[in-house]
């Protein structure tokens, strides 16, 4: 009797143990894929890129050895994460609902959301560069300079009196006000129309005005102009609904993917015609040869690619769809000191800036 029980509480047990996860290695298997700029990619051999620095500095502070795995896509690393395959899976990864419920997760470092990069027509982007010309800030700036030197010009006239005189000059007063304010508009001349220490002090003032001025228009048309006004593309796109029938480019497994392929199910007519995108690089030559109409990825990943093409023949139709939470995947077999000391350790990076200030470096990257 007595074996009888021993043999089958042996047995009961058997299942027990068979679904214990095993411990984590000393050495942590992280989980990167390529292709997902700024956030993780390989470049000359090397892995870069926000994620990939991050969890650098996250290692080296907690003093984690680890060896660098490379996945596929996001869904093919949370996968092999859930089933302890990897310890860690690093990148840019959304914490859906959806995968809330079967992945354990890190720390949050960052929220995003997502967007649509189309083409722009060229006659709205002709448009856009007229608008930002006519703006409200830049009328306004070019009316303060104006004034500015409008009131340095009289200035100059009332200190002048004494000196060159310019109510005596042989062209007339109102012609001689009309030159001293072209003189210190534009700066050649000054010598002819000042001879007093007040009026070459007030030249002085209209010189710092001129470059005060010079400057903020440089950095106005920098932004507004020759960036030109990307956050309206397409005007026919006002959500997503308005894809219908379209071509959208999205890497396979990402919140991307998921949400249109939700929005399919729901019985969009036409339904939305899915492209792979392998690489968020590849959307240049997609919406340049006409394969795709569109490309949908995360906020981050098409602001970075805008900002490195050379040419601005795309925008952002839509942004901030849907922001969520990013962080790192986590194994269930990692223990709870070691997600403890991960999680610390991104709370201290993102306290100290660090997290900021590395995606300033990976969004200003070449």
């Amino acid at each position: 009797m007595l074996g009888a029980l021993a043999l089958a509480f042996s047995l009961g047990a058997a299942p027990v143990l068979a679904t214990t996860p095993p411990p984590p290695s000393a050495v942590l298997r992280v989980g990167v894929a390529d292709g997902a700029q700024p956030c993780s990619y390989r470049e000359r051999g090397s892995w870069s890129g926000l994620a990939v620095e991050l969890w650098q500095r996250v290692a080296d502070q907690e003093r984690l050895p680890y060896v660098l795995v490379p996945g596929n896509s996001a869904a093919s690393l949370l996968e092999a994460t859930r089933r302890g395959d990897l310890d860690v899976a690093i990148g840019c990864i959304t914490v859906s609902p959806e995968r809330l419920s079967t992945t354990r997760f890190s720390l949050p470092f960052q929220e995003s959301g997502l967007g649509v990069m189309t083409r722009r027509n060229q006659l709205e982007l002709g448009a856009s560069l007229l608008r930002a010309l006519v703006a409200p800030d830049l009328i306004r700036l070019l009316l303060a300079y104006v004034v500015l030197i409008s009131l340095l010009s009289l200035g100059v006239w009332r200190v002048e009196r004494n000196g060159s005189n310019p109510a005596r000059w042989e062209v007339g007063r109102r012609r001689a006000f009309a030159l001293i304010f072209q003189v210190l508009a534009t700066g050649p001349g000054t010598n002819t129309v000042v001879v007093s220490s007040r009026g070459h002090t007030l030249v002085f003032l209209a010189y710092l005005v001129r470059i005060v001025t010079a400057s903020l228009l440089v950095s106005y048309v920098t932004l507004n102009v020759v960036r030109g006004n990307q956050e309206l593309s397409n005007r026919n796109l006002r959500n997503l609904q308005d894809l219908a029938g379209q071509r959208v480019a999205v890497r396979p497994g990402t919140v991307s993917d998921e949400l249109l392929r939700r929005l399919n199910a729901t019985g969009l007519e036409p339904a939305i015609q899915l492209r792979k995108l392998d690489r968020i690089t590849q959307a240049d030559a997609l919406l340049g040869s006409g394969a795709v109409d569109a490309v949908m990825a995360d906020d981050i990943q098409l602001d970075y690619l805008l900002h490195q093409l050379p040419h601005k023949r795309y925008g952002l139709a839509l942004r901030q769809l849907n922001p969520q939470s990013q962080a790192f995947a986590l194994s269930p077999a990692l223990s709870d000191n070691q997600v403890n000391r991960i999680n610390v350790a991104l709370g201290r990076l993102k306290r100290d800036g660090v997290v900021t200030r590395l995606r300033q470096q990976a969004m200003n990257k070449s």
